[in-house]
């Protein structure tokens, strides 16, 4: 009874903290923010706006199953449908080789091996979890709280707007900036997809054996 008691107050207070924390941010940040842009014009709604809503559409959606599903293999589903959204999102910005290394690294490499590693790996759904998660109220407060500020974000923040211009060719500009000025952080990220590899391979060796 103290523990239901426990959980009932702690939900109390979290929903309230949350309020508060919408109340105070719409007062001092988002309101002020909405009064000093003001109005917008909307225009007409093109094809490669519906293109771009669909596409980021697909992201959310991919990346909230990679959240939300209990199964492993459909969090895998979910996660390459965000990773496709995203390479598509880096298509309309004209970024044509993070595009491709988008669909080659983390889709061809990263998620592959994944998968790999779930399926090769023996009597996964035998394991027993002692410390399962009940956080889906707290994750729920807290989606609840950051979800208005980083819709208000998008909406009243006034970004810079112009005119794009011709589309260029961007992975020779990449490709010198790799061997250059970026070849450090370029050679840590390789180490870090290695780590990955090397963990997907003994995730994928690594033998349930019993007490």
């Amino acid at each position: 009874m103290k523990l239901t008691l426990g959980k009932l107050l702690g939900w109390i207070a979290g929903a309230a903290l949350t309020i508060a924390f919408v109340v105070l941010m719409s007062r001092l940040a988002i309101g002020p923010a909405e009064q000093a842009v003001g109005p917008r014009a909307v225009g007409p709604l093109t094809l490669p706006d519906v293109l771009f809503y669909a596409l980021a559409g697909l992201t959310v959606a991919g990346a909230a199953g990679v959240a939300l599903s209990r199964n492993i293999l459909y969090s895998a589903i979910g996660l390459l449908m965000a990773l496709l959204g995203a390479g598509a999102l880096y298509v309309f910005l004209a970024a044509d080789f993070l595009a491709v290394t988008q669909l080659l690294v983390y889709i061809g490499g990263v998620l592959v091996l994944i998968l790999f590693a779930v399926m090769l790996t023996n009597r996964i759904t035998e394991v027993k979890v002692s410390n399962a998660s009940v956080g889906l109220f707290g994750a729920t407060l807290l989606f609840l709280a950051v979800a208005p500020v980083l819709l208000a974000v998008a909406t009243v923040t006034p970004f810079a707007v112009q005119d794009p211009g011709p589309a260029l060719h961007t992975t020779a500009a990449i490709g010198d900036g790799f061997l250059t000025r970026w070849l450090l952080p370029f050679e840590v990220a390789s180490l870090v997809l290695l780590a990955t590899l090397v963990g997907a391979v003994v995730i994928a060796r690594k033998e349930i054996k019993a007490d």
